[in-house]
């Protein structure tokens, strides 16, 4: 995922996106958890994507507070 297609996405579509990647690290836990993880740096993966998500939400809103 790139943080180019993230700012493409409105504020809704990546709090969905935030939302579903917050899901998917919770359930690669769970498995790795239970030793059915196959690709465990499939965590730090996510864990990216969700910082990246969260990098651009926070641009835009600072974009929304600056011109209000």
């Amino acid at each position: 995922m790139k943080a180019k297609d993230l700012r493409e996405m409105s504020v809704e579509e990546l709090e969905n996106k935030l939302k579903g990647l917050k899901e998917e690290l919770f359930n690669l836990r769970f498995q790795l958890a239970i030793n059915q993880l196959d690709n465990p740096h499939k965590i730090a993966d996510t864990k990216r994507d969700i910082a990246r998500v969260m990098t651009v939400l926070r641009q835009k809103q600072q974009v929304v507070s600056e011109n209000a």
